[in-house]
Order: structure tokens, then sequence, then C-alpha cells
């Protein structure tokens, strides 16, 4: 079997990477291990710049209609009682999302089927072999099978424990877990008045002997999530499966004998371990998502990051495969990329002491200053945008797009509506038509107005992943930035 890219993993990154290439009219095929998708979401909401990066697809809107609860409260930093606000940030969606890993995963393989994508199940790589010219891959299935498939590039999106990055060799560096805690989704026979009915809420047991953390919220009618560890000493071994017993105390210690659990959907467990590959390229394979970092999963940074992962390397693959990319723009992935997934796991490594519930006073020390400095509007302002992914720069660029109202020949629209392409686009605000050379295939050119402020630009270049390339404000000329990164 021949293909452009092959996408090895079928979680949220794998399938937005593919969704991507599709947009570009790039074939791609994903493997994914597993026969069926998981019941159990392994995130349960997004942050405000991944809700970003899915209205800049189109796709944001059809997942709100029957999302089960979107927060209209800010999210947390190690779960503090003082929340984040992230309206000042200048974004439409300043508020994370409630919404399953899972429906979004069925969303993304949906669009994916319709447009002839495969999405190849219960294939298990054995082999991953690249050259100068592509990549062959080779797998198996349960029922005997076997396979090879060749293709230009290959993008390892397969987790934490990935296949790709264990068969080549691709050191994981960092520390192994030092705690284990439990994801489980559930439902309550009977709940207490402490219990949340409506918006995403978190719980803190922190002086109890048994050092019992818990934070639980709301994934669906009647349905709930709950994270919970003893963050004091061992706890269970990693693959021990998660009883209705353990989970029970669990609820008992923090909400007290009136809230008892009805079912247990899926369970599964997690630690704090935190690991980075040091290059995100290896030749012609790219590790995103899992696969090339991992964190104690909190505040949704892992889906935030994978997400985000896919839609900066898709569009290069594209460039790379169409053949207009410059040199340099694959390598720019790793560059950009690496510092923003480095910068989460040190705070959330962070995090991980604050929450510690045991009676170490000098963590109580350093949570109570930083309960403090919190409450700081500008402390909150710096926070809130790293928790929420919407402070990302990266060097030499420009800042992501603001999603502001616009107005064009053909009606009322808005910036992130005319990115559904997954093009770039060169926006002319003060009425000037502008040229991209012979870049139509891959840069729009639209001319509109607005009455609100974008920083006193009267042109912009943005890149398909929504950060500014150029603004007319800059020094350098809008040819030098079509050159750099439209080829």
């Amino acid at each position: 079997m021949r293909t452009e890219i092959i996408v090895v993993g079928a979680g949220p990154t794998g399938l937005m990477l593919a969704h991507e290439l599709t947009l570009a009219g790039v074939p791609a095929v994903v493997l994914e291990r597993q026969r069926t998708r998981s019941v159990q979401s392994r995130a349960g909401g997004l942050q405000p710049r991944t809700a970003e990066v899915l209205d800049l697809r189109g796709l944001l809107d059809p997942l709100l209609v029957d999302a089960p609860v979107r927060e209209e409260t800010g999210g947390h930093f190690a779960t503090l009682p003082v929340e984040l606000d992230c309206r000042s940030w200048r974004t439409r969606h300043p508020y994370p999302v409630r919404l399953p890993q899972a429906r979004l995963e069925e969303r993304l393989e949906q669009l994916l089927a319709e447009r002839g994508v495969p999405v190849l199940r219960g294939r298990q790589v054995t082999s991953v072999a690249q050259d100068e010219d592509g990549v062959s891959v080779e797998w198996t299935a349960d029922d005997g099978a076997a396979g090879t498939i060749r293709g230009s590039h290959l993008v390892a999106c397969d987790g934490a424990h990935s296949t790709v990055r264990t068969l080549l060799g691709v050191p994981f560096s960092g520390r192994a877990g030092r705690m284990s805690a439990v994801a489980a989704d559930l439902t309550l026979a009977t709940r207490s008045a402490e219990v949340p009915t409506g918006h995403g809420h978190f719980s803190q047991y922190p002086r109890s002997a048994n050092g019992f953390l818990t934070i639980l919220h709301p994934i669906g009618p009647d349905l709930y999530r709950l994270l919970f560890g003893k963050l004091t000493g061992d706890g269970p071994d990693r693959e021990a499966p998660v009883s209705a017993d353990e989970v029970r105390e669990a609820l008992h210690a923090v909400y007290g004998p009136g809230t008892e659990l009805g079912e247990l959907r899926a369970a599964s467990r997690f630690s704090d371990a935190v690991r980075q590959v040091e290059r995100y390229r290896e030749g012609r394979v790219f590790f995103a998502g899992d696969a090339a970092h991992i964190h104690m999963p909190i505040g949704g940074q892992g889906v935030n990051l994978g997400v985000q992962d896919a839609i900066n390397l898709g569009w290069k693959l594209a460039g790379t495969i169409h053949g207009w990319a410059p040199a340099g723009l694959l390598d720019s992935y790793h560059e950009e990329r690496h510092p923003v997934a480095a910068r989460v796991l040190r705070h959330t490594r962070a995090q991980a002491v604050i929450m510690n519930p045991g009676r170490d006073e000098e963590v109580d020390a350093v949570r109570e200053l930083v309960t403090d400095l919190l409450r700081l509007p500008d402390t909150n302002h710096y926070v809130s945008g790293m928790m929420s992914g919407l402070d990302v720069r990266y060097a030499g660029v420009g800042p992501r797009l603001i999603d502001v109202d616009l107005t064009t020949d053909e009606g009322p629209t808005r910036v992130s509506r005319l990115m559904h392409s997954g093009r770039g686009l060169l926006l002319s605000l003060d009425g000037r038509r502008r040229s991209a050379g012979d870049r139509s295939d891959r840069v729009d050119h639209v001319v509109a107005k607005t009455d609100e402020d974008v920083d006193g630009a009267g042109a912009l270049l943005i890149r398909p992943d929504g950060y500014v390339a150029w603004a007319d404000t800059d020094d350098s000329p809008l040819e030098t930035a079509l050159a750099r990164w439209f080829g």
C-alpha cells in the first residue's frame, strides 16, 4: 500500500493531523492498534486555545451543539481556590469547554471517513524503516493479517508508550511517575449537596490522613469525571485494575457517605511521569502528542498540546509534499513546538508539588502564597494565558490572530471563518489590494473592513495555524514573509 503520510495513532492528535492533511489534498493513512475507540475520554474538556484552533477549521460549533456542559467559569491552577480568567486575552472562547475527548475523536473520524481517508484499526506496527526516499511500516493484526505501507513521511501519534518511538530507539527523557492516580467516568446513585451539578468544579480534601485529592465535574447528563489520587506515598500499581470499592472510598473521603457510586462506566490509572523526546523529528519521522511529551494530566494540557502539534505540523508537511515548502519549514515544527511542551512539563510539575495534600508546612506556605498571587490581576492574566495556551508565541512569529468581526463584499464574517480551508490568509483591512504572487493555491487574499482594534495594522499575513506571520506595521516587506512561510 502506498500513501504520502502515514499517521500512527487515532487519538485526537493523529485524527486532527489527518484532517489537516486531507484539507490540503495530501493522501494519508491512519494506523491504530485498538480495534475500537475507547469508551472513556482521557480528557474531559478543551482549553480556550484548543477551542480557537477547532474554530479555525469550522469544527467547534458542530461539537458544541450537543456538548453536555459548557463552563462559564475559568479553569484552575493546581486546584487552588482562585478562578483563572481568560477574558483579558481577547478570545471568543474564554472558558474551558466540557467536551469529552471521545466526542472529538468521533467527529474527526467521521469527517475522515466522508473524505475517504482510511483509519485502519486493529493494526499493530511491528517495523519502521526509513531511507532517503521514504518510510516503510510493517503491521500485523489479531487475525493474522499483515501488511506494509510505504509513505513519504511518518508521524507518530501513538501515545505515551509509542511503538514507533520504541522501534526507532528514540530516547524519552525525563523521570518516572512518583504517584498513581485514577480517572473514572461514573454515575452517582445519591449525592451530597457539595457535589457539583452544573458547571465544572473542583474539590480538594487536603489535610486528611489518607491524603485524598479529587477533581470532580459533570461531563454529560448524570455522568461525571472523577480524578483522584493519594498524592502522599505510593499508590496501587499503575497496571492494577480500578475497583468500584476504590472509587467509592474516594467519594466517601471527600463528599461523605451521602454520595454513593452508581455505575462505574470506565476507569484507568495515570501518573505524574514527565518525559519528552529531545527532537520532534528523526529524519522522515515526526513525533506529536503524547508520543512526544507526557506529564501529569491536569487542566486539559495533553489534548491542548496534541491538537496544536497537529495544526502546526500539518500544513508544513503539506507544503513539503506539494513541493512549495521553503528550506527549514519542516524543522520549524520542532523549533516551535518543543519549547511549548517543555514549559507545560515545568508548570505541571510545579502544580503537582502545590497539590500535594499532605501535612508538609512548607507546601502549605507555598500554596497560600500562590493563592494570594493568583488574586492579583496581572498574575492571573499570566497564569491563565499559560494554562489556556492563549499566550503561546513562536520565535520570529507574531501573536495568534484575534478573531475580529469583518465585513467583506460577500457580507459579515470573522477571521476564523476565512481559514476553514486550512490555507494561509492575506487579509487587507485598509482597502488596498495586495498580491501573494503565484501562491493562490496556498494563500487566500481577502479585502475586508473591521471596527475592532488589530494593533493598528492595515494588513496581516496569517499562517494556516492561526499565527500572524506579517503585519504592515513590520519593518520587513510582505514578500519576505511570504517567501519564508509559503515558498
